[in-house]
């Protein structure tokens, strides 16, 4: 679970979140408008969860609650913003099925939330 945590939790904190962050005026206008919210605040819902969600995953806090926004985000990018096109959705599933997994079977004993529990 550690591993798990690690490399999907860090990649999609370093690779997708971050790169959101720092480039965020040119994310803005070109974001998937979800539901009418408008591009800005769809972008601002993704970047809390690919960048805090992520890092709670990492460190294996409060990890199951931090794994659902990262999977909303993930099905929305499966289903809707590249709806029909699996080459462009494929990371997106391989980072559902992970947070699925982390979802259901939680951080493991190597974790915050494994040493709170003691």
């Amino acid at each position: 679970m550690l591993l798990l945590r690690l490399a999907f939790g860090g990649l999609m904190l370093l690779n997708h979140g971050m790169d959101k962050l720092m480039h965020f005026s040119a994310y803005e206008s070109k974001f998937y408008n979800f539901m009418g919210m408008g591009s800005r605040a769809s972008l601002v819902l993704a970047i809390f969860a690919e960048v805090f969600c992520s890092l709670f995953i990492v460190l294996g806090l409060f990890t199951r609650f931090a794994a659902i926004p990262l999977l909303i985000t993930m099905l929305i990018a499966i289903f809707v913003a590249h709806a029909g096109q699996f080459a462009k959705a494929e990371m997106a599933v391989l980072y559902c099925s992970a947070f699925f997994v982390l979802l259901f079977c939680g951080p493991g004993k190597v974790s915050v939330d494994g040493m709170m529990r003691g």
